[in-house]
């Protein structure tokens, strides 16, 4: 969610704003996990990824082992697979910035960083949060690609969805049900402080 918040202001801001040939075709890569199965886009992954792979085997060269299986290459896999969660709620949230009210920041001479600080980005606030708390909850009980990309190994990449998963697998209903409710407690209380510093950051901003 730290890597994919500037992610999203800046590539919703773009897209938001900016008309090329290509924004259709960018869009729909964007918007593409969205209807892709986890274990395909895990596929895709491990081959793009691997051993075999050039930033596979760049990996392996430069640090000694593979992307795959790893926490990194979970991480990375991750912010991917999560880009259209992070980027369209934000790329909304500028959309709905009047025209008017940009032109207007320019006109008092503020630069393009300044008048995104100062005037965008209070008035797209809610979609960027918007935007996180989908990264976040998704990103928490994701399940498919995490499999595929991360495998199950204690301490590396064993989430608690799959650690949910495994307990079911091994008719410990009474462990899961520990684990499943802790969760859901973890992501209540976490999209609702988000949502109150939502609100302090909003009126800062402002």
């Amino acid at each position: 969610m730290a890597i994919l918040l500037p992610v999203s202001i800046l590539a919703g801001r773009f897209l938001a704003y900016r008309q090329f040939r290509a924004k259709g075709v960018v869009e729909a890569i964007v918007m593409l996990p969205l209807v892709l199965p986890p274990t395909v886009f895990g596929f895709y992954m491990l081959v793009a990824f691997g051993r075999n792979s050039p930033v596979g085997a760049f990996w392996q060269a430069t640090f000694g082992h593979q992307l795959v299986f790893t926490f990194e290459g979970l991480l990375l896999a991750s912010v991917i697979f999560n880009l259209s969660f992070a980027i369209q709620p934000a790329q909304r949230g500028f959309e709905a910035v009047p025209v008017e009210v940009r032109e207007a920041a320019a006109c008092c001479g503020m630069s393009p960083w300044r008048s995104l600080w100062r005037v965008e980005l209070p008035l797209a606030w809610p979609g960027v949060m918007t935007a996180m708390v989908l990264t976040f909850a998704h990103t928490l009980g994701e399940f498919g690609i995490i499999l595929m990309m991360g495998g199950s190994i204690p301490g590396e990449t064993k989430t608690i969805a799959i650690a949910i998963y495994d307990r079911v697998q091994g008719f410990d209903m009474a462990g899961a049900g520990i684990m499943s409710a802790t969760l859901v407690a973890i992501s209540l209380v976490t999209i609702a402080a988000t949502y109150m510093l939502s609100a302090r950051v909003g009126r800062r901003l402002s």
